[in-house]
């Protein structure tokens, strides 16, 4: 039987603004909570490494999840950051999650103390055994070390409430031995901007995304024209958008879209330390695709693909 998904589509990575302090801004959360939902976005991840989980207390992290469920109400689903490579941690952080409200969990693989396949299996089975909630494994070997091969996904995916992987390892050949593998059993989301319409066309169900912090809608089309059958139109769109997803990976992820986002007018804050400002050169950068994409144009609205975007992806970047 096909196990029921949280989300199918583009899920925002959403970022967590900070005052100068380094405080949590909440009121500025929840506009762009608001924002995602109005234009389209199918889920939000909160706590999760965009959002800066890493540096988040435990009382921080628990907290943002709960404004992000309450002020949700219901009107998409939230999934809740609640990884470590402590599997007791991970597991008390699993319950809290789901005593507050989230949809579903994603948990990333434990890091730095590098288990095995055996160590990735149990970890995972303990942390699904002690909630209810559904949840994504999140693969990103660039970041942890780890990596979680296909027969291991195999293994988990026999466990009722692990339903989805967000791999962003980059492998097509190991995405595409997992589906194979997995089949129904686990739902698999790109976990990379640049691959979106390349992990769809091998089954995947959508992304976890930190484009559509400043592109939910347009994001949310990406993986939306693929599923109606427009493959050409998705897949002239992740090529439109190439050039300003690398430059919101330019430095190390959430720096670029933190950057962007204040630039565009957003009062997100810095990122915490040790992540620091970008290099005054490599900003520029940034600034100047945000400007060949529209963003400093008062016409231009973030709402459903612009006239504007549809008529460049039309005709093609030239």
């Amino acid at each position: 039987m096909k196990k029921k998904q949280i989300f199918r589509g583009a899920a925002t990575a959403m970022i967590t603004p900070m005052d100068e302090e380094g405080r949590i801004r909440f009121p500025v959360f929840k506009k762009l909570l608001e924002m995602q939902i109005k234009q389209q976005a199918d889920a939000v991840v909160v706590a999760g490494t965009t959002g800066e989980a890493s540096t988040l207390t435990d009382e921080e992290h628990l907290e943002l999840v709960e404004f992000a469920v309450k002020a949700a109400d219901g009107r998409i689903p939230v999934i809740a950051g609640a990884g470590s490579n402590n599997t007791a941690h991970a597991v008390y952080m699993s319950k809290e999650c789901e005593k507050l409200g989230a949809d579903g969990l994603l948990l990333v693989t434990p890091y730095y103390n590098k288990t095995s396949q055996q160590g990735l299996y149990l970890h995972y089975k303990e942390c699904a055994e002690a909630v209810n909630l559904p949840i994504i494994l999140y693969n990103v070997p660039s970041r942890t070390g780890v990596n979680i091969l296909p027969q291991t996904y195999q293994r988990l995916a026999e466990i009722d409430n692990i339903t989805a992987c967000k791999e962003a390892g980059g492998n097509f050949s190991q995405i595409a031995a997992t589906a194979a593998l997995c089949g129904d059993n686990l739902a698999i989301y790109s976990g990379n901007d640049d691959q979106i319409t390349a992990v769809l066309a091998l089954g995947g169900q959508g992304v976890i995304s930190v484009l559509a912090n400043i592109l939910p809608a347009e994001t949310h089309e990406i993986c939306e024209a693929y599923f109606r059958g427009e493959e050409k139109r998705s897949r002239e769109l992740q090529l439109y958008y190439m050039e300003l997803i690398k430059a919101l990976f330019s430095d190390v992820n959430p720096i670029p879209v933190k950057e962007a986002m204040r630039k565009i007018g957003y009062e997100v804050g810095n990122c915490r330390l040790p992540l620091c400002d970008m290099e005054d050169s490599v900003k520029e950068k940034l600034y100047r695709v945000l400007e060949r994409y529209g963003f400093f144009d008062e016409m231009i609205r973030m709402v459903a693909v612009s006239e504007t975007v549809q008529a460049a992806v039309a005709g093609g970047m030239e």
